[in-house]
């Protein structure tokens, strides 16, 4: 008989003394003997442990549970210790990796774009300008990404989570579920999440390789094929999954950021008045003195910014404390140094201007720069595709997006997971934008609106937090949050000047992003509405099966269904067509909660109808991937007593069609259509095994 692992959380009386251990002690690795397989550990105090188990399921298997060291083998304190503060440092080394590599690829580019645009318009390099915009560039960094994300938002977590949808979920909670206008928001930064997206893969790398041309000219006709040739690359490995290069990705981009601060303080001595920079007034005395040309520098200051998002989306995968270490003191320091010494050299050297980043080191070390910067902004582009992925897992489950296909790609970290569709979608625009813009400082003008459209959309609902569930007073969350919804609001402002210089990019695949979202949502609705129509009660089907009962067979089925008070369709048409039913007929409704995860002691809740039906409701948080065999093991605990082996699942597949008189518009019935022609079957996305699946397919007009 073939293995099926489940897990149960047991309580801690049975297990602790079928194999006589201290629960408060921690657990020690445990072993099936029956199958030699392990047993996962509790931490200490926690009162449950995670027991794992071959098939058949029965409590045999809490007999055989042998503990792998002696009992008496305990964990020290001080190991513990050591093991929180290894963990701690492994945090802290990742998350410059994962968590700050965008953001520390941006002085590839953000000095020189804005020195570009004041240039442009005074006819040259300024000393004022230099000082000034060198001035913006270090207080964004310290207002926005500081004060906003490090400091205020890492703590509005939803269970420790983070991120646009994670904290809309948050919101709709303090506002009340079916808060539209909070919701709309949560939609709208998601939306203009995918942009960004698409759009830092393109501009990280194709700036990266530009340095180049500065190596050799030889180069400069090559420079866009490298560019392709890299990210179809980037694409192509993701399958395989990040497990063994994200061990790289932290050491390599603390490398980056020890060479950022090495370059920077070897030119700031080339003019020491860049230092002036760091007191606000000239920020403040720039935009005042020139106009729309502070507000079009504006722009393009807002790139040394962005990346400050993946600050609060990667919370769940590394905790506030180590991305707030990494960012005091490393990144921070790091960047403010780089851009210091940039702007140093430009006061010495006016044609540096060209590429100011590169030109802050020596010639002997171009080549290993410009291999550096392309590595790290393959990191960069790593952090922000992971991102895609997990914000579209999150938009599946609660309900903003068909199922697509999701795979782990690593037995150890939950997060890293892989979707084909988002991952093809993706590629094919990051390369559509390289090939339509070309450059980096051309792409630059389509970057900014997307990130700062999400920083717009995450500091409303920050309010929200703030004064509906933080419970603060009004004018208090207010006072908190007001200053840098009007910052990112200027921000957006200034970034939409260059909507007809490719703004329109981002604004466009957002807007693309919101229809589907809009189109799916909408279409589901009517979906079931039509199909309610022709539903029966289950307890009227019960009542008539009563009356005239159909033959029966032995097993169990159970009915994957999203409304448990109504006859699922595949029950139906089994009665329909073999006109048999099972001696146990479960009805499963899988629920998506507003919550990251669900507790297991919260996961499931049955109700027994008469000795042949029940229902099982299974919750899932949205961060969360559904299981629906693991899940079903926590069910012996409560009493349901199945086999697995002789267990059918029943899932019904509609194949969809236009109707005559559709009640959407042609285009969006169509859409909703190829929407859910691209939708994983349930039996994939719920991790059934396909060899207990039966579907059932009708056709349905829409």
């Amino acid at each position: 008989m073939d293995c099926f692992v489940a897990s149960l959380f047991a309580t801690t009386r049975t297990v602790a003394q079928k194999i006589s251990i201290d629960p408060s002690q921690g657990w020690p690795d445990l072993t099936c003997m029956h199958c030699n397989m392990g047993v996962n550990r509790a931490p200490p105090g926690r009162g449950i442990a995670v027991l794992t188990w071959c098939a058949p399921m029965s409590e045999q298997h809490t007999d055989a549970l042998q503990p792998s060291l002696p009992a008496e083998d305990k964990t020290s304190t001080k190991t513990q210790t050591q093991h929180s503060k290894s963990s701690f440092w492994l945090m802290f080394i990742g998350c410059i990796g994962v968590v700050y590599g965008d953001i520390g690829t941006s002085p590839l580019y953000a000095f020189r774009e804005a020195m570009m645009a004041a240039g442009a318009a005074h006819s040259g390099v300024q000393r004022d300008d230099v000082i000034g915009i060198l001035s913006l560039i270090l207080w964004s960094l310290t207002i926005i990404v500081t004060l906003k994300y490090v400091i205020i938002l890492l703590r509005a977590d939803n269970d420790g989570e983070g991120g646009t949808l994670s904290l809309m979920a948050l919101a709709q909670r303090a506002m009340g579920r079916h808060s539209t206008p909070v919701f709309l928001l949560g939609v709208i930064g998601a939306s203009l999440f995918f942009g960004d997206s698409m759009i830092t893969p393109a501009i990280s790398v194709l700036s990266a390789v530009e340095g180049l041309k500065l190596v050799t000219p030889t180069f400069t006709p090559y420079v866009l094929a490298i560019t392709i040739g890299i990210i179809i690359g980037l694409f192509l490995v993701q399958k395989h999954g990040t497990a063994a290069v994200a061990t790289f990705f932290g050491p390599i981009t603390l490398v980056w950021f020890v060479m950022l601060a090495l370059g920077g303080l070897r030119h700031i001595a080339d003019d020491l008045a860049i230092l002036n920079a760091i007191n606000p007034i000239y920020a403040v005395r720039f935009l005042a003195q020139n106009g729309t040309l502070g507000v079009i520098a504006l722009g393009s200051v807002f790139l040394a910014v962005t990346g400050a998002e993946a600050l609060y989306a990667d919370m769940g995968h590394f905790g506030r404390k180590p991305i707030q270490l990494a960012w005091i003191v490393l990144v921070f320091p790091a960047l403010a140094l780089n851009y210091l010494g940039q702007g140093a050299l430009v006061l010495a050297d006016k044609d540096a201007l060209e590429n100011p980043f590169f030109l802050l080191y020596p010639e002997w070390a171009l080549l290993t720069m410009v291999i550096l910067a392309t590595v790290a902004t393959i990191i960069a582009s790593q952090a922000v595709i992971t991102g895609a992925y997990s914000l579209s897992r999150q938009a599946i489950q609660l309900g903003l997006l068909p199922r697509l296909e999701i795979r782990h790609t690593s037995a150890e970290q939950e997060g890293q997971i892989y979707l084909p569709q988002i991952n093809m979608m993706l590629l094919i625009g990051v390369l559509f934008l390289v090939v339509l813009f070309g450059s980096s400082d051309k792409l630059a003008t389509a970057y900014g609106i997307a990130v700062t459209g999400t920083m717009v959309v995450t500091a409303c609902l920050a309010f929200i937090v703030v004064w509906r569930w933080w419970k603060w007073p009004v004018w208090a969350a207010g006072a908190l949050m007001l200053p840098f919804l009007v910052i990112d609001a200027i921000f957006l402002g200034a970034n939409l000047v260059k909507i007809f210089e490719g703004g329109y990019v981002p604004l466009g695949i957002g807007i693309f992003f919101m229809i589907c979202m809009w189109t799916w949502m909408r279409g589901t609705r009517i979906l079931r509405e039509k199909t309610n129509k022709d539903d029966i009660a289950l307890t009227e089907l019960i009542t008539i099966l009563s009356k005239k009962p159909p033959q029966t067979v032995k097993g169990t089925a159970v009915f994957l269904t999203g409304d448990p008070e109504t006859a699922p369709p595949a029950l139906m048409h089994s009665l329909k067509h073999y006109k048999v039913l099972h001696e146990k007929n479960v009805m499963l409704t899988v629920i998506n909660s507003d919550a990251p995860r669900v507790a297991d002691e919260h996961r499931i809740r049955m109700e027994e109808i008469n000795d042949q039906f029940m229902r099982v409701f299974m919750t899932f948080g949205y961060m969360e991937e559904p299981n629906v065999p693991k899940a079903l093991a926590q069910c012996r605990k409560m009493g349901w007593r199945f086999d697995i082996m002789s267990t059918s699942f029943f899932v019904s597949r509609r194949t969809l069609r236009v109707a005559r008189n559709h009640a959407m518009p042609l285009w969006q019935d169509q859409l909703f259509i190829r929407l859910a022609h691209n939708a994983a079957d349930a039996s994939s996305y719920f991790q059934i095994p396909t060899g207990r699946v039966v579907e059932i397919g009708a056709q349905v007009s829409v």
